[in-house]
């Protein structure tokens, strides 16, 4: 047989290929950027990494020498005697079949995200590529979607066109039916006044969204806690788990708090803060018109400016600082709208008038101690002028019993109040009573030397009492009988 003949038979032999044919090889060679394969034809068929798949894979590790596979042509003669092959578009076609499948029976398909783009996903259904915009990702907009690398995802095919090559899938109205039946769940076992579970899902200045698990309930920063929350990003964190009390449902609104009632600082309050009790606080804030004061969790009340002080000020400010410590007096308690007024005044001006009180008390009992020593002195000496007119009295009965006695001779009893009766009215008594009448003739000229005018001029330096006078008129009468 001739070389031409032998030639021939050998091209008759080969199989003859066209572009877009889908021909099977075994592949007899594996390299780094390319795999090898015979295809029955006169030129080997070349597959590259690109054409292999669309994920970077490694082809020595990924593909065995000997193994049989299909590949599509791309051209017959690459420009180097090759032909060109491409795995992935059988792959892709195959892929193509079946999310056009999904599509028309509106089935739910699960893949890993491969890429995040800045305008959504990409995920890979077999070789094909299936775009998820980002408005289509969630139900609610994702700031960030790089959280959603290598992620598996659920979604449906809403589009179909892979000779455009566009493939859109939704991932949105899997959420929106998810919670649409969460929710229905949700409304059918929560009543106003139960306590439940949540996660926080977002949180603004005004508050905070609770995710209850098929409805989100918004925790206003008000109802956060009894007491004073300024910022709800440092009171509450994303993510965070608590248990929150459902306050009220309106249609598919829900508002939360977490006042519970057994924490509630106002329980009694009525007798802790009753009017007229003495408090102690720190002051909260200030404003022109007053001073608001923190008397424990959830519990301030107002100091007006007018209650600071007794005398006139300006503001709050003047007198007070943030967080300074005041005590004050309840004047006006409000249980209904949960309103305390104190006052400083009332208790500068109590204290005051129990200064007075007080004052005024020590001197009455410094008064009445000198009125009790006062009195005590007056007994004193009125007890001792009884004792002075209680002697001359003995002594006057004494002589009143004598039998007799001798006028003229006991006159000169009459000189004790001349000489003595300023000193003492002990000597004058005697002379009232009366002389006895047997008086004797003879001893009248001694009564005439006894000075009857001396008892009456001796009071003359110092005046004599009454009952002193009496006595010296009864001895003059006396002397003058006998004469």
């Amino acid at each position: 047989m001739s070389e031409e003949n032998f030639a021939e038979l050998l091209e008759d032999s080969l199989v003859t290929i066209h572009n877009g044919e889908i021909v099977e090889g075994t592949v007899i060679d594996v390299k780094e950027d390319e795999i090898i394969l015979n295809i029955g034809y006169k030129a080997d068929g070349i597959i590259t990494r690109e054409e292999y798949c669309n994920k970077p894979v490694d082809l020595i590790k990924e593909v065995q020498v000997g193994t049989r596979m299909q590949a599509k042509v791309l051209k017959v003669n690459d420009g180097e005697g090759q032909v060109a092959l491409t795995y992935k578009r059988i792959a892709m076609e195959k892929s193509n079949k079946a999310l056009e499948e999904a599509f028309n029976n509106k089935e739910v398909l699960t893949a890993k995200v491969s890429e995040v783009l800045g305008g959504g996903l990409v995920v890979m259904v077999g070789e094909s590529k299936v775009f998820i915009p980002a408005s289509l990702v969630s139900d609610v907009y994702e700031r960030d979607l790089k959280k959603y690398q290598d992620k598996e995802i659920q979604f449906v095919i809403t589009e179909f066109n892979p000779r455009r090559r566009r493939i859109i899938g939704d991932r949105k109205q899997l959420i929106v039916a998810e919670k649409e039946k969460l929710q229905k769940e949700l409304f059918d076992r929560i009543s106003v006044g139960m306590e439940v579970e949540g996660v926080v899902k977002n949180i603004t200045e005004f508050g905070a969204f609770v995710d209850l698990g098929g409805a989100d309930g918004l925790l206003h920063i008000s109802e956060m806690s009894w007491g004073r929350v300024d910022n709800p990003k440092k009171f509450l964190k994303v993510g965070q788990k608590i248990n929150v009390l459902i306050k009220d449902i309106k249609d598919t609104k829900i508002a939360l708090s977490l006042k519970f009632d057994r924490d509630n600082p106002w329980k009694d309050a009525a007798t802790k803060y009753a009017v007229g009790n003495i408090v102690t606080g720190k002051v909260a804030r200030m404003t022109d018109f007053g001073a608001f004061i923190e008397l424990g969790v959830g519990i301030d009340a107002l100091l007006h400016v007018s209650q600071i002080a007794k005398e006139h000020i300006e503001k709050p400010a003047d007198v007070l600082s943030v967080g300074q410590e005041v005590t004050a007096m309840v004047v006006d308690y409000n249980e209904e709208s949960k309103k305390i007024s104190l006052s400083i005044k009332a208790i500068l001006i109590a204290e005051e008038k129990k200064k007075r009180a007080a004052e005024k008390a020590a001197a009455k009992e410094a008064s009445e101690d000198e009125a009790a020593k006062d009195a005590e002195t007056d007994e004193a000496a009125a007890a001792e002028d009884i004792e002075t007119v209680e002697v001359p009295a003995e002594v006057v009965e004494e002589v009143a019993a004598e039998p007799e006695a001798t006028p003229v001779e006991e006159a000169p009893v009459e000189e004790a109040p001349v000489e003595e009766a300023p000193a003492e009215e002990e000597a004058a008594e005697p002379a009232k009573e009366p002389a006895p009448e047997p008086v004797a003739e003879e001893p009248v000229a001694e009564e005439e030397e006894v000075p009857a005018e001396e008892p009456v001029e001796a009071p003359a330096e110092e005046p004599a009492e009454p009952e002193e006078a009496a006595d010296v008129a009864e001895a003059e009468e006396a002397v003058d009988s006998a004469e």
